[in-house]
């Protein structure tokens, strides 16, 4: 049993259905709440010198903010197949690993974010965009030979656009340090890539403590019981091999060679020198 599935079995009645919905929802609102009310915007932001100033609820809020993106349309197409995906990776993983995959995201960003802060003493933009996109990432990771419809139209498998998506984000995070080694502050690379980097922490933390945990008696137990299954005991006189017709085994000569007939009904195993020469057995 690994250490999710010890956590799950005594917090799982309390898991939330759906949780990615209530991000999506969420973000919808932000963009609502930052045309309507811009002023009320300003303080859902996370904003590390705010929290620890006492604004706490930033720890929170700050899910409602959206990526900085200009394109609207695509931002809302991004997040319409978020739903189906996330109820798939939620039907996958089960209830309670998806709350524990979300919120793990959240708190590993504003652990991230307020540690970044607390080095550079530079203001940190947190969004949902990577933790919602690693999502889809974990998916791939459960599901590499399902296939997708990239752009709605070419067929890919989704391992691909796994590696596509790490390819993708490994150049975004390298981008932002060399714009910090332009301006001569590495600093800056760790601030816009902060949200990046916490994602894909969460992403692998999470399939970590996912993997049963199995001790090193019980790995050895198993490596004992399938060796049984292919190799016969030294010394126990049983063996592997036996011709049909002539009945010799490779204990009677190592060197010889069996192969199993094709054409016959059943499982008959014959030496090399029957193998071609032997009459087909027919049912």
């Amino acid at each position: 049993m690994s250490w999710m599935d010890k956590l799950e079995k005594k917090w799982g009645k309390y898991a939330v259905p759906n949780m990615n919905r209530y991000l999506v929802f969420a973000i919808a609102i932000g963009y609502i709440i930052g045309f309507a009310l811009p002023k009320l915007a300003d303080y859902l932001g996370f904003s590390a010198a705010s929290i620890l100033h006492g604004q706490i609820w930033r720890l929170v809020t700050w899910i409602f903010c959206t990526p900085p993106s200009g394109n609207i349309f695509l931002t809302a197409i991004f997040l319409l197949c978020l739903i189906p995906m996330g109820q798939t990776l939620e039907m996958f993983i089960g209830t309670f690993k998806m709350n524990v995959y979300i919120l793990g995201g959240i708190l590993l960003s504003d652990i991230g974010g307020i540690l970044v802060y607390a080095f550079t003493r530079m203001p940190v933009y947190l969004s949902t965009y990577y933790i919602l996109l690693s999502m889809f990432m974990a998916l791939a990771i459960c599901m590499p030979d399902a296939e997708v419809r990239l752009w709605f139209v070419l067929p890919l498998k989704m391992k691909w656009m796994l590696l596509i998506y790490v390819v993708d984000l490994g150049y975004e995070i390298y981008t932002y340090f060399r714009m910090g080694a332009m301006f001569g502050r590495m600093s800056i690379g760790f601030v816009y890539s902060t949200e990046i980097i916490f994602a894909i922490v969460n992403l692998v933390l999470f399939f970590v403590f996912s993997k049963p945990r199995i001790s090193r008696k019980h790995r050895k137990r198993q490596k004992e019981f399938h060796a049984q299954f292919h190799e016969p005991r030294p010394g126990s006189g049983i063996a592997r091999h036996k011709c049909a017709i002539c009945g010799r085994t490779e204990l009677d000569d190592p060197n010889l060679s069996f192969r199993f007939c094709s054409k016959c009904a059943g499982n008959y195993e014959y030496c090399e020198n029957h193998i071609y020469s032997h009459q087909h057995i027919k049912r």
